[in-house]
C-alpha cells in the first residue's frame, strides 16, 4: 500500500508482532533482574525462545544462563540436540538430574513410571541454590487451561509456589518484576503464541529442530488412547503390544507420558498444514501427565512445577 509521500508502507505481520512482543519481554527481564535463567530442554518452544533471545541481544551474547531438569527419561534425540545447541552457543548452563535425587532417596519413583511430576523439587532447589530471581520458560497459554491463567510475569513465593490470587495486571505491556527476597518470577515470552505461530515462525526463520518432531518410524504401544514409546520406565505392560508405526511428536516431555501421533508430516510445511486443521491442543492430545485429574497442571504449578 502506497503512502501520501509516494513511498511504501511496511505492514507488520502477525509473526512480526508476536516476535516483537517476545523480544520486548526478554529485554525487560535482562533490565529488571540480577540473576535470570532460561529453561532449555531441546523442545521446540525452548528452541524458539533461545532463537528470540539471540535476536533480542545481538550482536552481544545471550545474557542468560540455561537450565535443564533432566528426568532421565528424555528422548535421546532431544538430549543430543540439547547438547549440540549448548555447545554451539557457548552459553553457561546447568543440568539438574532427577535420577540423582532418586539415588539419594530424596525422591521416589511413581507407580505409573512417569518422572515428569518429579521435576518440581530439583527445579525449585536449583532456583534456590543459584539464587535465580527470574526463570524464563517457553509455556504458552493455548497449551492448557492452567497455563492460560498465568500472566507473562508470574510471581512465585519463597517456596516456588504459585498463587493465582497474586497475579498482577499487565496493562499496556507493563510488567511488574517486583519480588521479596527469596521469591522469584516465572516469565513466559511465548504466552500469546499458538502452536501454529511457533511452527510458522520456525519455517520463516529456518530454525533447526530435533527430528522427533517430524514423521519417522518408531516402536510404540497403545495406552489410554496414546502411542507411547517403549522403555525401561515401565512400558509396555502385559497385554500391551509393541508395533512399528509412522509417527511424530507434537510436544516433548518424558518418554513415559508423551504420546506420539500418527502422521506423514516429514517437513515443516507438512507439519504446519497438519497443525492448522487440528482441534486438539498438543498437550491435550499427547500428554498423559495432564490427564491425572481435571486440575493436574494447576495442582503441579501451585507446588512449584513450571
Amino acid at each position: 500500500m502506497g503512502d501520501s509521500g509516494g513511498g511504501s508502507t511496511h505492514v507488520l505481520t502477525h509473526l512480526d508482532l508476536v516476535e516483537s512482543e517476545a523480544v520486548h519481554i526478554l529485554r525487560e527481564v535482562a533490565g529488571e533482574f540480577e540473576r535470570p535463567v532460561m529453561l532449555f530442554s531441546g523442545g521446540k518452544d525452548s528452541i524458539v525462545m533461545l532463537h528470540l533471545a539471540s535476536l533480542a541481544f545481538a550482536p552481544a551474547p545471550v545474557p542468560f544462563a540455561l537450565l535443564h531438569v533432566d528426568t532421565g527419561h528424555n528422548f535421546p534425540e532431544v538430549i543430543d540436540f540439547r547438547n549440540r545447541t549448548m555447545a554451539r552457543h557457548g552459553l553457561r548452563w546447568h543440568v539438574v538430574s532427577v535420577q540423582e535425587y532418586i539415588d539419594a532417596g530424596t525422591l521416589r519413583e511413581r507407580p505409573d513410571g512417569t518422572r515428569n511430576p518429579l521435576q518440581t523439587l530439583p527445579l525449585t532447589e536449583a532456583i534456590r541454590l543459584h539464587r535465580f530471581d527470574a526463570v524464563l520458560g517457553g509455556a504458552r497459554r493455548d497449551e492448557e487451561k492452567a497455563r492460560a491463567k498465568e500472566r507473562v510475569f508470574s510471581l512465585r513465593d519463597e517456596f516456588s509456589q504459585w498463587d493465582p490470587r497474586r497475579q498482577r495486571p499487565e496493562l499496556w505491556q507493563l510488567y511488574n518484576g517486583r519480588h521479596a527476597p527469596g521469591e522469584h518470577v516465572r516469565v513466559f515470552p511465548l504466552s500469546n503464541w499458538t502452536e501454529l505461530d511457533v511452527w510458522e515462525y520456525i519455517a520463516r526463520e529456518g530454525i533447526e529442530l530435533p527430528e522427533i518432531y517430524f514423521a519417522h518410524e518408531r516402536e510404540v504401544f497403545r495406552r489410554d488412547g496414546m502411542w507411547l514409546a517403549a522403555g525401561e520406565w515401565g512400558g509396555p505392560r502385559e497385554g500391551e503390544t509393541v508395533e512399528k508405526r509412522l509417527v511424530r511428536y507434537r510436544t516433548v516431555g518424558d518418554m513415559s507420558c508423551t504420546g506420539a501421533v500418527d502422521s506423514e508430516a516429514a517437513d515443516v510445511d507438512a507439519v504446519i498444514a497438519e497443525v492448522a486443521v487440528s482441534r486438539l491442543t498438543e498437550r491435550g492430545a499427547t500428554r498423559a501427565d495432564d490427564r491425572l485429574s481435571e486440575a493436574a497442571m494447576e495442582d503441579r504449578k501451585r507446588e512449584g512445577y513450571f
